[in-house]
């Protein structure tokens, strides 16, 4: 009523609020959580509390009610993100209309985007372009998924083409760039050899190797 509405004001001021009363009451084992299912709101009502109190609080982030795997995925990582990148945050829930499974794997990439989490396979491929040989969008999607229990961070790039590919992903571990019938395996961002015939397992063999 104060605040006419739910504010980013009014979200801190009653989270300060009610911090104050549990610890009136002589209980000091708290995180904080101020979620709000706009992103705007959540990630300014998260500054604004966390500026409010100096940082004495840990945090739980989260774009609550977020939506569906699509949705919900780019609202949680515009706002989980947007903060972890202010220091602001201490541990994360991203929420989706979808298997909980998918909620775990889209945390922990949105961690490993930012630096946070040093594990697992972190995949670099272009989007689609006129010099594209290959079908890199079912290539690429199917390289994360027979890669995904892989422990060690490990970049891999999958490139369309041949001409721009190696160098556009000079900063992956290992990577493929697609031609007709083959692919160019490039290593650290040096030309390797053609791969032919079973291009996905081979370069799961050089992965081992590293």
């Amino acid at each position: 009523a104060e605040y006419g509405g739910v504010t980013p004001d009014a979200l801190a001021k009653s989270a300060y609020r009610n911090v104050k009363l549990l610890e009136n009451h002589d209980f000091k084992d708290i995180v904080v959580s101020i979620k709000s299912s706009d992103v705007k709101t959540m990630v300014e009502a998260y500054r604004k509390f966390y500026a409010m109190t100096e940082g004495e609080y840990p945090l739980h982030l989260g774009v609550t009610e977020a939506g569906t795997a699509y949705t919900g995925l780019v609202k949680s990582s515009v706002g989980i993100g947007a903060l972890l990148l202010d220091g602001i945050g201490d541990t994360i829930r991203v929420s989706l209309t979808a298997d909980p499974v998918e909620e775990i794997r889209a945390a922990k990439t949105l961690l490993r985007c930012l630096g946070i989490r040093k594990d697992g396979i972190e995949i670099i491929s272009c989007p689609t372009c006129g010099r594209t040989t290959t079908d890199t969008v079912s290539l690429a999607s199917y390289i994360e998924k027979t890669f995904s229990n892989i422990k060690e961070h490990i970049k891999i790039a999958v490139m369309g083409c041949v001409v721009n590919g190696p160098g556009e992903a000079r900063e992956a571990d290992i990577g493929i760039a697609g031609g007709k019938d083959e692919a160019l395996l490039f290593i650290r961002g040096e030309k390797v050899r053609m791969l032919k015939g079973d291009i996905v397992g081979q370069l799961l063999d050089e992965i081992h190797k590293m």
